[in-house]
């Protein structure tokens, strides 16, 4: 009897022996490396999730169940999240901000098989530089589909509008066009302001509700049919316009003029022009649709005119530079309300030094482009005109800028300025036209890869959460 319950004393010790062991034994140390983020559940002894359950869904499947369960045997160990489409957009534009950051002063030189920009026509050439080539390496634009010619998708691709259909076209094929949504960085709103004035606009009529509401229903169109306008109420979505009326049309939808990126001919800061959102660009007045015999023009030994300007009254400015110097007897300022007959308007701006710029009903004019176009260096006479470029561009080293009240001294002011002086303003002024020109296809630093460039900055001035907008210093 004694040696039967000594055996049974044995089975019960071991049995017992076992329990404890299954009761203490604990998971091994995971092999997956840490991730610093999760490395506690425990902050200042606050604890984070006081909770396994959530409140919100107190009712959990299996597979909640189980990850709960992993999370408290394994609370170290890494978890591989998963970006949304957005994060992994923001952390290209992240790098793209890191890399500009670190060229800003530098005097780092980039290989360019093309250009490098350099001199003091920049504000900061290596910046400018650096911004450029992660511009190509990681703008993606999405152009809506939406909408049929010639309202949308197309524009006018000569005369005094022709930036709009020349970008609107060649927004629809090239390399920075992207297909898909998801990677796009920049959404693109393929509306001509110019073709609704010429399409859905009746002449004289002042009524613009008509244009106003095609614009407002192409973006509820946009906005219901996809989630990106949604999402960052405009802020990443961009339109251009060339036309004197484009401000006023996006006014129609508050969300466009308040929150999206407007590329705008009329770039006047008394008509809400917010330069540090919004971008600047150049009207070229096009007759043919191209420059060509539009480039180029003699030495400054080869011009015998001081400063040459011609055109209608109209705005505040012109009637006070006419009143001053229209038809004066002085040869070296040749200032017209129109050309005597069998004078030629290009072959006058080839033979001058210096092209007035005044602002007419609207601050834009295609003289500065032509300027530069033909050697002679833009007088720029505006009130609160954003020039374009004027982010990457010292315009003060190829331009002169003379204020409104400036007018009566004009002559005073353009002798003053020595000849070396302007012989440099001018040279820099025909290594900046490239900046201005219009190339089909497009060409590496032109006027259409500016104006995107000008967009590319204001879209890195902003983050963008799944659920937020973070504004930023920009760069």
């Amino acid at each position: 009897m004694m040696k039967y319950y000594s055996s049974t004393s044995w089975i019960l010790i071991l049995i017992v022996v076992a329990a404890l062991l299954l009761l203490f034994i604990g998971p091994q140390e995971p092999i997956f490396s840490y991730n610093s983020n999760m490395r506690s559940r425990f902050i200042n002894g606050s604890r984070l999730d006081k909770n396994v359950t959530s409140s919100s869904n107190p009712v959990q499947t299996f597979d909640e169940q189980a990850k709960n369960e992993e999370d408290i045997l394994y609370p170290n160990v890494t978890k591989i999240k998963k970006y949304s489409n957005l994060e992994m957009v923001e952390a290209e534009l992240s790098r793209a901000r890191a890399a500009i950051r670190k060229a800003k002063g530098g005097n780092e030189t980039l290989l360019d098989p093309d250009y490098v920009p350099s001199g003091p026509m920049y504000w900061d050439p290596n910046l400018f530089h650096r911004s450029y080539l992660e511009m190509e390496k990681r703008l993606k634009v999405y152009v809506y589909e939406e909408g049929e010619p010639p309202v949308f998708h197309f524009g006018p691709c000569k005369h005094t509008y022709a930036i709009e259909g020349i970008f609107i076209s060649s927004m629809e094929v090239n390399r920075f066009r992207t297909f898909d949504p998801n990677e796009a960085n920049l959404f693109f709103i393929p509306l001509s302001v110019t073709m609704l004035t010429q399409v859905i606009y009746v002449p004289d009529s002042h009524e613009w509700s008509l244009m106003k509401n095609t614009a407002s229903d192409y973006i509820d169109v946009i906005a219901q049919k996809h989630p990106y306008w949604n999402r960052s109420l405009g802020a990443d979505h961009f339109m251009l316009a060339c036309h004197d009326w484009g401000p006023e049309i996006s006014f129609a939808i508050p969300n466009l003029y308040k929150n999206a990126i407007r590329a705008l001919c009329n770039a006047n800061t008394s008509e809400q022009f917010n330069p540090t959102r919004d971008v600047s660009i150049p009207e070229i007045h096009l007759p043919a649709g191209n420059t060509r015999g539009m480039l180029g023009g003699p030495p400054p030994s080869k011009r015998p005119i001081l400063v040459f300007y011609a055109g209608g009254v109209h705005g505040p400015i012109r009637p006070i530079l006419l009143n001053h110097w229209e038809n004066a007897s002085d040869p070296d300022v040749q200032i017209h309300r129109y050309l005597p007959k069998n004078v030629k308007y290009y072959d006058m701006m080839r033979k001058a030094r210096y092209c007035l710029c005044p602002s007419g009903y609207e601050v834009a004019s295609p003289r500065m482009v032509e300027g530069l176009y033909l050697g002679c260096v833009p007088v720029l006479i505006k009130d609160g005109y954003v020039i374009p470029f004027s982010d990457v561009l010292n315009w003060e080293t190829f331009a002169v800028i003379v204020s409104v009240k400036d007018i009566p001294n004009l002559k005073k002011i353009l002798m003053g300025i020595k000849l070396r002086d302007y012989v440099r303003m001018q040279r820099r002024g025909i290594q900046m036209r490239r900046h201005f020109e219009i190339n089909s296809p497009p060409k590496r630093y032109d006027v259409y890869h500016m104006i995107l460039h000008s967009i590319w900055l204001r879209r890195l001035n902003f983050r963008m959460m799944d659920r937020a907008l973070e504004f930023g210093p920009g760069i």
